[in-house]
C-alpha cells in the first residue's frame, strides 16, 4: 500500500507564503489594536495559527514585523492611488478616480487608518525608524504626482489655484477622517457609520466636498468617479 502524500499544515515552513500571510493578516490586527509597544508575539502566532518559532524564522523581531505590516498597507494603497492618477483624462478625471479609488480602499481595508494614525503617534514622539522608509517610498510618489497633476488642472483653468501644500493634507483628511472616527460618530449619533449605505453616502459627500473646494465648475451629472 502506497503511502499518501502529506500536506503540510498551515504553520510549517512547508507552506511559506500562506503561513507569511497569515501572520500578517494577525498583527495587523494586533498592531491596529494595541500597537507596536503593546502588541504581543503570542497573540499574533495565535491568532495567524502558527508557532512562535515559526513567526520568528519569517520576521526577525517584532520591529521587523511592524515594519512588513506598514509596508503591505502602504504598497497597496500606493498602487491603488497611483494608478488612479495615471489614468488617461484630464486632470479634473484623474483627481475624481483618486478620489474614489482612495475612497474604496480605506472602506475596504478597515485596519489601515488606525495603524496609520499609530505610526504618526510613534513618529511625533521621534520613535519610529520607518519614518524616513514610509516617507521617501510611499507618502512622496503620491504627493510628487497629486502636485503635478493639480498643477496641470490650475494652468488649464480646470481648477482654482489652489496651494498643494496645503490642499493635499485638507483632502486626504476629508478621506480618511470619516474611518478613523467612526467609533466617534456612532456614539454621537447612535447610528452605525460603516453600514454599507452610510459608507456609500459618505463616499458621495466626500466627492462633492473635494470637487467643491477644488474645480472651477461643478460636477456634470455621471462624472462621479
Amino acid at each position: 500500500m502506497k503511502s499518501a502524500t502529506l500536506k503540510p499544515r498551515l504553520g510549517s515552513r512547508g507552506q511559506p507564503e500562506e503561513s507569511r500571510a497569515a501572520i500578517l493578516k494577525a498583527a495587523s490586527r494586533e498592531f491596529a489594536e494595541h500597537g507596536i509597544a503593546g502588541a504581543r508575539t503570542d497573540s499574533i502566532a495565535q491568532a495567524a495559527h502558527v508557532n512562535k518559532a515559526l513567526l520568528y524564522y519569517y520576521f526577525e523581531d517584532k520591529e521587523t514585523l511592524y515594519a512588513a505590516v506598514l509596508d503591505d498597507a502602504f504598497s497597496g494603497l500606493l498602487q491603488t492611488v497611483l494608478t488612479a492618477l495615471k489614468t488617461d483624462g484630464t486632470p479634473r478625471a484623474k483627481i475624481l478616480a483618486y478620489i474614489g479609488s482612495y475612497f474604496d480602499f480605506i472602506a475596504t481595508h478597515p485596519l489601515y487608518p488606525r495603524l496609520v494614525q499609530r505610526e504618526m503617534m510613534r513618529a511625533g514622539r521621534g520613535e519610529s525608524p520607518q519614518l524616513q522608509h514610509i516617507v521617501k517610498d510611499y507618502f512622496r510618489p503620491i504627493y510628487e504626482r497629486l502636485t503635478e497633476v493639480i498643477a496641470e488642472g490650475i494652468a488649464i483653468g480646470e481648477f482654482r489655484a489652489v496651494d498643494p501644500l496645503h490642499f493635499i493634507p485638507s483632502m486626504v483628511a476629508v478621506i480618511v477622517f470619516y474611518f478613523s472616527s467612526a467609533p466617534v460618530m456612532q456614539a454621537m449619533t447612535n447610528v452605525n457609520p460603516m453600514l454599507p449605505a452610510r459608507v456609500a453616502e459618505r463616499r458621495e459627500a466626500v466627492i462633492d466636498f473635494i470637487s467643491a473646494a477644488l474645480f472651477q465648475h461643478p460636477l456634470k451629472p455621471g462624472e462621479r468617479a
